[in-house]
C-alpha cells in the first residue's frame, strides 16, 4: 500500500496545483483574490469549510500520533496538508506512517 499512498500523494500535488496554477496565472497572483473566489456561492464556501475542517482533523491525528510512536518525520505532513492541500497532505501522512516499525511496547517506533 505505500507505494499507492505515495502515489495519490505525488498526483494530489500535481493536480491542483495545475489547477491553481492556471487561476494564478488568469488572475493575478493575490492569495486574497483566490480567497475570495473559493467562497464565490454557498456550493464552494461549503467544499472549502469541509476541506478546512477535515485538514484540522487530519492535523490533530498527525500531531496525536506523532508525539505517541515518536515518528516525527510524519510532521511534514502538516505544512504539506496547508500549503497544497489534504489531497496530498492525507496520502503523504498515511505513507509515512506505513514506514514505522512498531517494536514490542507499541508506542516506540524505529522509523
Amino acid at each position: 500500500m505505500r507505494i499507492v499512498y505515495l502515489l495519490l500523494a505525488i498526483w494530489g500535488t500535481v493536480h491542483p496545483m495545475y489547477y491553481f496554477i492556471s487561476w494564478f496565472q488568469e488572475n493575478g497572483w493575490s492569495i486574497m483574490a483566490i480567497v475570495d473566489a473559493w467562497h464565490v456561492n454557498n456550493a464552494t464556501s461549503g467544499l472549502v469549510w469541509d476541506l478546512t475542517i477535515a485538514a484540522v482533523a487530519l492535523t490533530i491525528w498527525i500531531i496525536f500520533e506523532a508525539f505517541k510512536t515518536k515518528n516525527y518525520l510524519s510532521l511534514i505532513a502538516i505544512p504539506a496538508t496547508f500549503c497544497i492541500g489534504v489531497s496530498c497532505g492525507l496520502p503523504l501522512y498515511l505513507y509515512l506512517r506505513e514506514r514505522v516499525v512498531y517494536y514490542k511496547d507499541r508506542h516506540t517506533v524505529r522509523v
